[in-house]
């Protein structure tokens, strides 16, 4: 096993047996669970409005190329500036070079789980920047030194308790402040901190190809506040965000909302279409996109993994899957975790390391029942699996496991050997590290063959 598979199981192992954890991810899961049939009311045909966002995605993705330079074409129209990343050091190094330029020290930062993926408040740090979730809840994980724990909401597993307590020790508040006490410290730090940075970074939505804009979805404003500050604002947004027209956007911002939060609509909606014009009184002076490919054109190029490109980060496999549910969103050790990040993950950060993720599903196929675009989420999963076993990253013991049972299954007299007690004994001794965290496996006293031969003797 590598590296990144004993941290897995590990961290699993941990959270799994954390009953407390549970209660906390449950309670939040739950009120999540309460509001999305009341969202779902909004549309009078669900399944038709997902079909038709699927085939929207489908139809941006298989034209990829035109869709991208449409966008650039229509950005820079009007002043925008567009630059193509082929990976995460491509990135960071053109964001720490538009801050040198601009002699930045504060930067705020709006929630973006593409800037996490490419690690950039660190290559800040490390160069001397400041750089500031403005999120409440990235926020609070940013001074907790944590990850995101949740695609949608980064701090899910903390408690109001355990905010407070947060609070207290790193800014000095009383312990037993109210989540709108907390909230209030929060934005009183926060609002200076716009109106000092030099530079703004956001990521985006969805990337609107035929108007050369931006969409931004959010419930608090600070995406808003740390593009229009500024007088640079970036954003940083993978490929596969893109979309053809504005008018998808119709279809695709009620979607988001209904399956991220259970809302109709999110509270601020933002369409950007490049910096400050002439005849405008704000925005900023200066508006870069950086279109990040960072291995999705190896998802791309795979006829049977492509469609995970179309997710749109709603963040609902996650609060549907049992697995997540039990070990957390930190336990993957990958910047997207749940049933999408199983499936995204070893394509974007190597099968190699992360082939294990595909396995860590019971396979019950909720996350495809509640995917907002209809994505087969676990028929990908069993595709990972196959693709790890051809690039040859299974195991001596997985291959003799397989080999074992091809033999054992293809000859009769082999299955029909030996009783069941036999059977169970040397499968289970000979399999011990299956049985860690499963039951022991467990013939049946006789065979199929058996049965019905018995019943069809005459």
């Amino acid at each position: 096993m590598s590296e990144t598979s004993d941290i897995f199981l590990e961290k699993s192992a941990v959270k799994t047996a954390d009953l407390e954890h549970r209660r906390k991810i449950n309670f939040n899961i739950g009120k999540y669970n309460a509001v999305v049939p009341q969202g779902k009311q909004q549309f009078e045909n669900l399944d038709l409005a997902r079909e038709k966002a699927k085939n929207i995605k489908w139809k941006a993705l298989e034209t990829l190329d035109h869709q991208l330079e449409e966008f650039e074409k229509q950005f820079s129209k009007r002043g925008g500036k567009v630059i193509w990343a082929e990976n995460s050091q491509q990135a960071i190094d053109e964001i720490l070079n538009i801050c040198q330029q601009k002699n930045c020290k504060t930067l705020v930062k709006s929630k973006s789980m593409v800037t996490e993926e490419i690690h950039l408040n660190k290559a800040l740090e490390e160069n001397g920047i400041e750089s500031i979730e403005t999120d409440l809840g990235e926020y609070i994980q940013q001074l907790d030194g944590e990850a995101p724990y949740h695609i949608v909401t980064p701090a899910m597993h903390k408690s109001k308790e355990d905010v407070a307590k947060l609070f207290s020790e790193k800014l000095g508040t009383p312990s037993n402040l109210t989540p709108e006490e907390l909230t209030l410290v929060a934005r009183n730090i926060l609002r200076k901190k716009y109106v000092q940075a030099e530079i703004g970074v956001t990521g985006a939505n969805f990337i609107i190809s035929d108007i050369g804009g931006i969409a931004i979805t959010e419930n608090e404003g600070n995406a808003r506040l740390s593009c229009s500050f500024p007088n640079t604002h970036i954003v940083i947004v993978g490929i596969e965000k893109v979309i053809p027209s504005i008018n998808d956007l119709a279809l695709f911002w009620p979607l988001l909302s209904t399956y991220g939060t259970g809302q109709q609509m999110t509270v601020y909606n933002t369409i950007v279409t490049g910096p400050r014009q002439a005849n405008e009184t704000d925005g900023p002076k200066e508006m870069y996109v950086i279109l990040l490919d960072n291995n999705r054109t190896n998802i791309l190029k795979n006829p049977k993994q492509r469609e995970s490109l179309y997710c749109i980060r709603c963040g609902a496999c996650l609060n549907a899957c049992p697995v997540y549910k039990n070990i957390g969103g930190h336990s993957y050790g990958a910047t997207y975790s749940g049933p999408i990040g199983s499936v995204i993950t070893p394509h974007l950060q190597g099968m190699s390391a992360f082939k294990h993720l595909s396995y860590a599903s019971s396979l019950c196929g909720n996350c495809t029942e509640v995917c907002s675009v209809k994505i087969n989420i676990h028929e990908l999963l069993l595709e990972n699996r196959h693709e790890s076993v051809d690039e040859g990253n299974a195991d001596i013991t997985e291959r003799f496991a397989w080999k074992a049972w091809k033999i054992a299954s293809t000859h009769r007299k082999l299955m029909n050997l030996g009783n069941s007690r036999i059977k169970n004994k040397f499968v289970n001794k000979l399999f011990s590290d299956w049985n860690k965290n499963r039951g022991e496996l467990q013939f049946s006293e006789k065979t199929f063959n058996q049965l019905w031969k018995e019943r069809h003797k005459k």
